[in-house]
């Protein structure tokens, strides 16, 4: 058996999960990791699971048309060992383009990986949360001011603070 990431990515409507997890356990597969949302009245989730390829496929084969369904051989699984402390960030303002990028180039300089991040656009209003680990050798001053910097220039508010355990 292969591990493998299938994509779903269609308009919403009601039954999806039930019609993608009932195909696939038809072939004998175990969800083992997965993430589902909307994304502007399109439904998106993605599935790490353990299955055989080419039954996955064709299982899913009678969903596409409506739905835009990938499936992928994952190489081996690479364990995520913590880099460091825990912490959430959040920005919010007005929308423009350039503000993920930009908050994101912003982390990976301190040495932090963002584990999980999520964006809305609700009117005009942009809102931006994410998981951060930053390394012990991070200097939060420093990053907290180039958030601060970056932040100006896109006329948005940051936010970065230590995650508590019921944030993750």
């Amino acid at each position: 058996m292969s591990q493998l990431a299938v994509t779903v990515i269609g308009p919403d409507r009601p039954g999806i999960i039930a019609d993608v997890t009932e195909a696939l356990v038809g072939t004998g597969v175990n969800l083992e990791d997965t993430t589902m949302t909307l994304l502007r009245g399109h439904f998106a989730m993605m599935i790490v699971c353990a299955g055989p390829f080419d039954e996955v496929k064709s299982a899913l084969e009678p969903l596409r048309g409506e739905l835009v369904i990938t499936v992928r051989t994952m190489g081996p699984e690479h364990e995520h060992a913590p880099i460091g402390a825990p912490y959430m960030l959040s920005v919010h303002g007005a929308d423009r383009p350039g503000i993920v990028a930009a908050v994101t180039r912003m982390i990976a300089a301190a040495g932090g990986t963002i584990t999980d991040l999520a964006t809305r656009l609700s009117g005009g209003l942009y809102v931006l949360t994410a998981e951060v680990e930053l390394p012990p050798t991070a200097e939060l001053g420093m990053l907290n001011r180039a958030l601060e910097i970056t932040a100006e220039e896109l006329g948005v508010g940051v936010t970065l603070r230590p995650a508590e355990s019921d944030d993750l």
